[in-house]
């Protein structure tokens, strides 16, 4: 555990550089975007499939039902964003790991010999493919919630933890060894790695909070990589 929150605080640590900073704003703001966007297209289909007024059995004429539903909309928009920050902010983040991580190595590891160049496409693929992931596990446990009980934050955690984890740190790792070596490492620190993963994935069920998590994740689990490899 002391690997873990060590990695976390030099994490925190790397605010004051700017190429961090830069990436943490950029995260958030296409975040938010993509938000606005997708309660955007939500508010413009109940507006076109709900009509003003509606003749409901026994009342007759009945208006105001889409602003309803428009005003129950933005309480569902709110809930369903817990859910769907992970993939949203982390498939973003992707796409700024190597920032991120190069930054992290220029300033505590330096004279590394350079990366292995991933490429925009890889880092787009790679991206994408977190982004189906996560998307699909956390819709599985949006329809979980309701069964799940007190039990809710654990399954959130959990399975964030493992997805973020996994996907962080074979993509920060296979920087600077084949995939195939990356997994194997990820394998023999398993539980380590999930426990990174799960600290990263509980502020992420804070709003306005996990905007600026998935980039201090990238931070961490290049930190964990580094001192994993060093031991």
């Amino acid at each position: 555990m002391g690997l873990i929150l060590s990695s976390f605080l030099a994490a925190l640590g790397q605010w004051g550089d700017a190429r961090f900073r830069r990436v943490v704003l950029l995260g958030v703001a296409l975040t938010l975007a993509l938000l606005v966007a997708l309660y955007a297209l939500m508010l413009g289909a109940i507006q076109w499939l709900v009509p003003e007024t509606t003749d409901l059995p026994l009342l007759g004429p009945v208006g105001g039902l889409d602003t309803l539903l428009s005003i129950g909309s933005i309480l569902l928009m709110l809930l369903a964003s817990v859910f769907l920050m992970v993939p949203v902010a982390s498939a973003f983040t992707g796409l700024f790991l190597e920032t991120v991580a190069d930054a992290v190595e220029d300033r505590h590891y330096p004279g590394l010999a350079p990366a292995r160049p991933q490429g925009a496409a890889d880092g787009l693929i790679g991206a994408v493919n977190f982004f189906g992931v996560a998307l699909v596990a956390n819709l599985v446990a949006l329809l979980l919630w309701p069964f799940a009980g007190p039990l809710v934050p654990v399954l959130f955690w959990g399975l964030n933890g493992y997805l973020l984890g996994r996907e962080y740190f074979t993509l920060v790792a296979q920087r600077r060894m084949p995939r195939t070596e990356a997994r194997d490492l990820w394998r023999a620190n398993k539980a380590r790695i999930w426990g990174a993963g799960i600290l990263m994935a509980a502020p992420l069920s804070i709003p306005l909070v996990n905007l600026v998590i998935p980039v201090l994740g990238v931070a961490t689990f290049t930190h964990l990589f580094h001192r994993l490899t060093r031991r």
